[in-house]
């Protein structure tokens, strides 16, 4: 697939582009509650602005039905703003009307306008060329620097690519490089901290690193549902029972399993009125759930990854977003943090784990693609980078 870098040389003063982010950040209340996404969007954006590009940023925000005031991007195009210190135009459609069409050919060069949420239109997620082509219909090139995104066969993800000389963006080149080297050739010993409450997502993925995998450590609904597979009880803890037996199949023969010793139980992942620590084989008290990992859990989990080359971490080790439940996800953040291994973050609440625990700048990489990163690494195709590779748009002049 093309970079961006080589879409620079060829990029004139007020050149069109269309830039297709992964801006879908978490708000509440109206407002934004993590500006990763917005902040990961900044060296592409940057470096098309410095070169004079007239830039469109489009991105999608939560999952609409319709149009939704509530979601509209506008309140992701003031943020961005302030990012860049620099306007950002806001229009309220998708894909260009007359009239967005007339405001984008008024901004000078090296300036930015943003689309009205992408999924406002079911053309979007139909992967629709028709409105593929609308989006794209002011703009001479298409960049992609949604990685997040590019698991999904959407319009301005796949259909857009075809349309327009296409380029990766630094983002996607970024992801790509490091997770490439995960899943290839990774140095050994590797080991994998699997955790996080769905367990069906991330078996796929162990499975298809095991042969270059020397150990995971499991923690979360995983180890959970492992430990009640083997009969031990785990009292009222989320399960998921049917995939005990895929766990068995897949991963059996493969490399070292290391479990939990004990736990942090309590009655309410939220706000519990009783707390208790158990080791595994006790009962836990009646109702309550494991939450967290427990201080012998912790001493084994640095134990064996103390000697580890490369560790790759997908998943908290409890629900760390709840006081009570955050020791043993903190401390195993803060090792790795300290760690001569090279340390990969998934997305998802792992990677939220270590920007709110400060560690994100310490690790090599920090994904910012969940679903995509999971399936990358499983070895599938994603619709967005294949449709970089593929692309059938004119050349660069």
């Amino acid at each position: 697939m093309r970079s961006i870098q080589q879409l620079y040389p060829v990029l004139n003063r007020g050149d069109p582009v269309f830039l297709r982010a992964d801006l879908n950040v978490p708000m509440h209340e109206g407002s934004i509650t993590d500006h990763n996404r917005i902040d990961a969007l900044i060296p592409t954006l940057d470096g098309l602005l410095q070169r004079g590009a007239r830039v469109v940023v489009a991105t999608h925000l939560g999952r609409p039905r319709g149009r939704d005031p509530d979601l509209s991007t506008a309140i992701v195009a003031r943020a961005l703003e302030q990012r860049i210190q620099a306007p950002v135009m806001h229009v309220g459609e998708v894909p260009f009307a007359p009239d967005s069409s007339e405001a984008f050919s008024s901004i000078p060069s090296g300036g930015v306008l943003m689309l009205e949420n992408l999924r406002f239109d079911p053309g979007e997620k139909d992967n629709d060329l028709d409105f593929a082509t609308a989006l794209l219909e002011p703009v001479q090139y298409y960049v992609n620097d949604a990685f997040g995104c590019c698991h999904r066969a959407h319009a301005s993800i796949v259909a857009a690519a075809s349309l327009r000389p296409a380029f990766a963006g630094l983002l996607i080149e970024r992801e790509v490089e490091f997770l490439a080297r995960l899943r290839d050739h990774p140095a050994r010993p590797f080991w994998v901290i699997a955790g996080g409450a769905k367990v069906r997502d991330k078996i796929g993925v162990l499975a298809h690193l095991s042969n270059r995998l020397d150990g995971i450590i499991f923690g979360g609904g995983l180890a959970n549902t492992i430990l009640e597979g083997q009969g031990i009880p785990v009292g009222a803890s989320r399960t998921e029972p049917a995939a005990f037996r895929e766990v068995q199949d897949r991963l059996g023969n493969g490399p070292e399993l290391v479990l939990p010793v004990d736990f942090i139980a309590g009655d309410d992942p939220n706000s519990p009125s009783t707390i208790s620590r158990v080791c595994v084989g006790d009962h836990p008290p009646k109702g309550s759930m494991f939450l967290d990992i427990g201080p012998d859990s912790i001493d084994l989990f640095r134990h064996k990854l103390s000697a580890a080359a490369t560790i790759f971490w997908n998943g908290p080790l409890g629900v760390f977003e709840t006081k009570a439940f955050a020791g043993g996800t903190e401390a195993i953040a803060r090792m790795l943090a300290q760690h001569s291994a090279e340390v990969v973050i998934g997305g998802g609440d792992s990677a939220a784990a270590a920007r709110s625990l400060g560690i994100a700048d310490d690790v090599a990489h920090v994904s910012t693609g969940g679903g995509a990163a999971l399936e990358f690494l499983e070895g599938r195709t994603l619709p967005g980078l294949e449709a970089l590779h593929y692309s059938k748009g004119a050349e660069p002049r």
